[in-house]
């Protein structure tokens, strides 16, 4: 078995309901985090948040693709 190669120190602030701040590795600002449209309904929050942001699925997709 090999060695642990790299170990992500990830720190992850609730700021209020649904949205949410990471602090990642080489960023100087944290990501926010939030819903928007279909996945706000999902989560009872209303479609037309006053602030839709990306959420952590949409970045997990676009990495995928990347």
């Amino acid at each position: 078995m090999s060695d642990v190669v790299y170990e992500a120190k990830i720190r992850i602030e609730r700021v209020n309901g649904v949205l949410r701040m990471a602090y990642l590795p080489a960023e100087d600002e944290a990501v926010v985090f939030g819903v928007h449209g279909a996945i706000a309904e999902h989560y009872g929050v209303s479609p037309e948040v006053s602030s839709p942001r990306a959420t952590t699925i949409d970045y997990l997709i676009a990495a995928a693709g990347g």
